[in-house]
């Protein structure tokens, strides 16, 4: 058996970047592999001064927000500045009829005003460590991928557990380059994490889903946030005597603005890339994939806006869902058009073809990789069913809200004689809980159009025999009318109504289960999830097992096929440098989009009859009074920039900092040309759009009055 060479990966790994901008980078990694091309092109700080253990470095002023996002601080109090949209969700939280935070703003001027926000953390990354060899040790080419899963699992455990040993930190395990490497990162996570500030929607969303993945672009997409410590300065939960946490380190703010070329570095936690994928899976993704899914989120969006414009209490119930399905449902549009301009499948076909006559060359390779690609083929063929499946009942069935809230009651449905009266008493406490905070945002006439609407979209796209029963039921009873069985189903359905819930949960016994396992709503998540489990997921966990196979010895072997090309990992939701420039770009012929945008831009799409283009009046008497104070340039008030720096999903609130390492704003997007990225980097068209600092400050002083803020943090110029 041979033992794998995890040298051939590092020596790759670590060549000298040769890529214009693209790469997303591990900071552990910068001082030898990357430094010296980031200084060629304007950056005058050093790796240490990115990433160092023993002293303070920037990576201690860039935590994960909440679950996705990433933030930044800015002043030695804990202030923290994030996007809007990352904030979102605590800001609605806070939003009611009464108090409209979303339409209106909220701006605490003092630290008591500030809102506590339950279950939001913020996570601070303390170390990472390449932890390869300790974890692969004694695991060969030949080891079976049970007995290679175990020992990964088993052996993570005692490496995350010895690295957090005495401390309150903690650790996770990532795997790198498909498998081929492993990482450990210690983080330092705080839960007290108060809401300071916020524009109102018409400046923190605006131009709202229009917009989204637009450039040019308008949108002051930043929020504030404080995070509060114990006083030994340590992560706690809520308390009163808790106080500001006092960072490591926090960044300068720059008023110098950028200019076109300038160097820019984006620090944070991208999400998701699949660089690597083979050409039968980007030729899914853009033309079955895609396609299915966008058409899914397209009705629910259509549904959902058309009761929103109707009325402002269903707009508040619905913005953070519609925002939410509109956001990867527009994504997934412009990586489709990406990827079929850039013709990805040929150039992928093409690298393949280079890989097979490389593998085909010396025996031992043709051992190794000789079959891989048919293999991929084979696997792709199969696995294409499933995932078709998968993508309506994910993106369609179970995202109806009716079915996830019958699915909550999943648990009490198998309550029978043996189940104790504590464990039925504390299952009701918390649906009855759970049954108050889903029905705050609920709004009956939308889901029961999406829940026909889906029906009928999965009837139509689906194979016959993944028709369940209720299809059979529709066919057969309803004669194929949906809409009269869905007006049937939410009539009779306990799953649509908060008082039905509560009733029924109030006299709740042993005999009330049938209630439950007859629930027509109840009746089609049960059956479409025992569809699955009983007819797709061994099968589809198997195929899926054995391309994630495929990919390792994939990726193995371009880096061995490749021992001069720059290889970089995906991205998984790790901290990672981007780096690149301050760019405008050509989206198509006769069209040139400048790198830059005014508040000019602002005013121009002013439209009060439009939510998301409803310009608030403060904010149009500063321009026409040219009242930008320190933070406009010449009498010119700038709002967004565009760079060529590599990002994704996760990277929502990064710092983009400046070559003095001083933050000129905040990440918020990409353009619409670029959103392939995740799969295909094309540097003529990928850019990430930034929130320029000058225009948050301008909002938080200027507009909203705050300027203890602003006092807070330390301006550069």
């Amino acid at each position: 058996m041979k033992k794998i060479v995890s040298f051939l990966l590092l020596s790759v790994f670590f060549m000298h970047i040769a890529l214009a901008d693209e790469g997303m980078w591990l900071p552990l990694f910068l001082n030898k592999y990357n430094i010296e091309d980031m200084q060629k092109k304007g950056f005058k700080l050093t790796a240490e001064d990115i990433y160092s253990v023993n002293n303070a470095s920037l990576k201690d002023a860039v935590p994960i927000f909440g679950r996705g996002c990433t933030s930044v601080m800015v002043s030695d109090q804990g202030l923290l500045l994030t996007n809007h949209h990352c904030g979102y969700g605590q800001i609605q939280e806070h939003s009611s009829v009464e108090h409209d935070y979303l339409t209106n703003g909220f701006w605490a001027m003092n630290k008591e005003q500030e809102l506590t926000n339950p279950g939001l953390a913020v996570t601070f990354l303390v170390r990472m460590e390449d932890v390869t060899d300790e974890l692969l040790n004694g695991i060969s080419d030949d080891t079976p991928e049970d007995q290679r899963a175990t020992q990964i699992k088993n052996k993570s455990v005692e490496i995350i557990n010895k690295a957090v040993f005495g401390t309150h930190y903690k650790a996770k395990i990532k795997p790198f380059f498909l498998g081929n490497r492993y990482f450990l990162f210690v983080e330092e996570i705080f839960t007290d994490v108060r809401l300071v500030g916020t524009p109102p929607s018409a400046i923190g969303k605006f131009g709202g889903d229009t917009d989204n993945w637009m450039w040019p672009r308008h949108t002051g997409d930043f929020s504030v946030f404080r995070i509060y410590a114990d006083k030994n300065n340590k992560p706690a939960d809520y308390s009163q005597d808790n106080v500001p946490y006092k960072p490591k380190k926090f960044l300068k703010v720059s008023m110098k603005g950028v200019q076109q070329g300038d160097f820019t570095m984006v620090l944070g936690y991208p999400g998701t890339t699949q660089e690597y994928l083979p050409s039968f899976a980007v030729d899914l993704i853009e033309k079955l994939y895609n396609p299915h899914k966008i058409a899914l989120r397209q009705k629910r969006i259509d549904i959902m806006g058309y009761e929103m414009e109707k009325s402002p209490a269903v707009r508040i119930k619905y913005s953070a869902k519609y925002a939410g399905v509109s956001n990867s449902w527009k994504k997934w549009i412009g990586e489709s058009r990406g990827l079929k301009r850039l013709n990805a499948v040929e150039k992928k076909k093409a690298i393949e073809k280079e890989f097979q006559i490389w593998a085909d060359s010396k025996p031992e390779l043709k051992a190794k990789y000789g079959t891989l690609l048919s293999e991929y083929e084979k696997a792709y063929a199969e696995i294409s069913k499933y995932q078709h499946l998968t993508n309506y009942i994910g993106e369609g069935i179970f995202s109806i809200e009716a079915v996830s809230a019958a699915r909550r009651f999943e648990t009490l449905a198998e309550v029978n004689s043996e189940t104790s009266k504590e464990d039925i008493d504390a299952n009701k406490k918390t649906l009855l809980a759970w049954t108050e905070d889903f029905f705050k945002d609920y709004y009956q006439p939308i889901d029961k159009k999406i829940f026909e609407e889906i029906l009928i979209m999965y009837s139509k796209n689906v194979d016959t025999k993944y028709k369940t029963p209720t299809f059979l039921l529709i066919e057969s009873k309803f004669k194929g009318n949906f809409s009269k069985y869905t007006n049937w189903a939410y009539e009779k359905s306990i799953f649509t109504s908060k008082q039905k819930i509560v009733d029924f949960l109030s006299t709740f016994s042993h005999k009330s289960v049938k209630k439950i396992t007859s629930d027509p709503i109840f009746s089609l998540f049960f059956e479409i999830r025992t569809m699955y489990i009983n007819e797709i997921d061994v099968k589809f966990s198997q195929l899926q097992s054995a391309v994630t196979v495929l990919d390792r010895k994939y990726m193995q072997g371009l880096m061995e096929m490749n021992p001069n090309k720059v290889f970089y990992p995906d991205a998984n939701f790790t901290m990672r440098v981007s780096y690149g420039k301050v760019d405008d770009y050509i989206p198509k012929n006769g069209v040139k989009y400048l790198a830059f945008t005014t508040i000019d831009g602002i005013i121009e799409k002013d439209n009060p009859e439009i939510y998301d283009y409803d310009v608030p009046q403060k904010l149009k008497d500063l321009y026409y009074a040219k009242d930008y104070g320190k933070y406009g340039q010449n009498g010119q008030m700038n709002v967004c920039f565009a760079a060529s720096n590599h990002t994704t999903g996760g990277n929502s609130g990064s710092p983009v900092i400046d070559a003095n390492g001083n933050l000129l704003g905040l990440n918020f997007d990409r353009n619409w040309e670029g959103t392939m990225s995740d799969i295909m980097y094309d540097p003529e068209q990928c850019r990430n759009i930034t929130l320029d600092v000058r225009y948050a400050l301008f909002i938080i002083d200027k507009f909203a009055g705050a300027t203890h803020l602003v006092d807070e943090m330390e301006i550069v110029y």
